[in-house]
């Protein structure tokens, strides 16, 4: 199991804003955006390249490309939030759309949507959930891409459970986790505490 969290006193500080109850939708999307784009720079220190001479005004030098296309999955509605930020830093990311449900009485997740971009067999998948926390939508997403012939998958949460963290490194082994906190537990309800809230509404400012 590959597990990661990025540790930065700016998430800190950013991560702290937002689970404060009494933060509006401007400063959760505006920290969660800002969150995402940090934890990225990390993420992606271990892109291949592609070596190539250019030319400066002044000499020939070796220059560098990233070698595979980078594919956002942001997992509907709250992984939305985290791609505009991750955009700014490679802004020809392509991106899919993956959306889920999770069944209030059972906890169970659901798709009810699913739409990839031309071709992922080879590219740097990220799947982006701001809450990891039973791991059932994850797996769901995950298993769907796979399908969808992706490889190099890793999974972008800002706040996971214990309970999710583990369940998707039982389910799928091979894809590395990274998150910005890993908190106590999941109450009885499925929420993760302390948490931040349902994200999704947070984001979108519904209830």
């Amino acid at each position: 199991m590959s597990f990661t969290v990025i540790k930065h006193p700016l998430i800190l500080d950013k991560l702290t804003r937002m689970r404060k109850k009494d933060s509006n939708s401007k400063v959760f999307k505006e920290n969660l955006d800002e969150i995402a784009q940090l934890m990225a720079y990390e993420i992606f220190r271990d892109l291949e390249l592609n070596e190539f001479e250019i030319e400066t005004p002044v000499a020939r030098t070796q220059g560098y490309k990233i070698a595979r296309d980078i594919v956002l999955f942001p997992i509907l509605r709250a992984g939305l939030g985290m791609v505009d930020g991750i955009i700014k830093l490679v802004p020809n990311a392509k991106i899919g759309h993956i959306g889920m449900y999770r069944d209030e009485k059972t906890m169970q997740p659901h798709e009810y949507f699913a739409k990839k971009p031309s071709s992922i067999e080879n590219a740097n998948v990220l799947i982006l959930d701001p809450m990891l926390a039973t791991g059932g939508s994850a797996c769901l997403t995950i298993e769907k891409v796979k399908e969808w012939g992706a490889q190099g998958i890793k999974l972008v949460c800002l706040v996971a459970a214990p309970e999710g963290r583990d369940f998707v490194a039982k389910e799928h082994p091979d894809v590395a986790i990274y998150v910005a906190a890993l908190d106590e537990k999941l109450n009885e309800k499925g929420y993760i505490v302390p948490g931040l809230g349902d994200a999704g509404d947070r984001i979108f400012g519904t209830k």
